[in-house]
């Protein structure tokens, strides 16, 4: 009886009641993780090691379908064309940051700039793409655009077939829909950097520039590397602007339209879990990469910022006083003579 009581006693007293609750409530969202997420990449693996379709036999076949990922032309060519998408991806960064760089600031208009450059990203990715495709195919929007302009028709270039451009006009949508995603991380960021800062820079005499080299970068240099990496995985991952509207034709499938292709076309699945793997060690890779190289060249942080501006109106001190102390000593010169 004295043990039944002393468990009761013990089950009942609030650390363990914390604890129960947190397991419980914590249970229902791990299984379904579990349930969606690990145990379905854990047979991707596994199919990675198989030729097989959806259906039917399955041959173990080891390392062959990696090895076919980086000998067939179309997977190679593919991982090729993810270059334009990240050059993109560093393009719409620096855009985003110049915007919220302005727009964090009390201007005219700046809640309708702001609604008007984050509208796109509110758009289905599927609609963006029948945008796109309308607005680049021969003789529609961009082109009408141009002749307005001054261009002839026949001297523009096909925007979708021409393989010298198609891939830059279709990154270029990336651009288009992912910028005011950006720029509201970013006006977020800035918004929440010490004001004591810019107080600080104002007072040494800091121009635009300068308070944004020497306090806005340095305190947001986490939500940068946060959006460089989340770029440059879509970049890898780009899927909806080729697969809507080229179909990938014309050279622009990238590495998860050519992935669709074999999956859901060709029914080698077994390759196409083989590519998915690949993609997931790539991102892996980069996104290490980029984290270690950013802070090497870039440093902490908004401490660092904190202390670059300390540092500068330590100087400022220091300078005030040493001419503080010539006057004085000027003076003193001149009273004695």
């Amino acid at each position: 009886m004295k043990q039944k009581k002393g468990f009761v006693k013990w089950i009942q007293s609030g650390k363990v009641n914390r604890r129960l609750c947190m397991i419980v409530f914590m249970f229902a969202p791990l299984a379904l993780l579990f349930t969606f997420t690990y145990l379905p990449f854990a047979e991707m693996v596994q199919f990675s090691f198989y030729d097989m379709k959806y259906i039917g036999e399955r041959t173990f076949v080891g390392l062959e379908n990696y090895v076919e990922v980086f000998s067939r032309e179309d997977c190679f060519n593919a991982l090729k064309l993810s270059l334009y998408y990240m050059g993109a991806s560093f393009v719409q960064l620096a855009l985003a940051l110049y915007f919220a760089s302005i727009l964090s600031f009390k201007i005219k208009g700046a809640g309708v700039f702001k609604g008007f450059l984050f509208f796109p990203y509110l758009v289905c990715g599927i609609a963006v793409g029948f945008i796109f495709k309308f607005f680049y195919t021969r003789g529609f929007v961009l082109d009408t655009v141009l002749q307005w302009c001054g261009f002839e028709l026949d001297n523009l270039p096909y925007w979708l077939k021409d393989t010298n451009i198609n891939n830059i006009s279709l990154a270029a949508t990336s651009v288009w829909r992912y910028m005011g995603q950006n720029m509201v991380l970013f006006i977020g960021a800035i918004m929440s950097v010490d004001s004591s800062l810019y107080e600080a820079a104002a007072i040494d005499g800091a121009s635009g520039w300068q308070k944004f080299r020497y306090v806005i970068f340095p305190s947001i240099k986490t939500i940068i590397v946060l959006n460089m990496i989340l770029s440059i995985t879509g970049s890898l991952s780009a899927f909806e602007p080729p697969y809507v509207i080229t179909k990938g034709e014309f050279g622009t499938g990238t590495y998860f339209v050519i992935m669709d292709k074999l999956a859901h076309a060709s029914q080698k699945v077994g390759l196409a879990s083989a590519m998915a793997v690949v993609l997931l060690i790539i991102i892996l890779l980069v996104t290490f990469i980029q984290k270690a190289a950013f802070k090497y060249f870039f440093g902490e942080g908004e401490q660092e910022a904190i202390r670059t501006v300390r540092k500068k109106l330590a100087k400022k001190e220091q300078k005030e006083l040493s001419v503080n102390l010539n006057r004085e000593v000027s003076r003193n010169v001149s009273g004695k003579a």
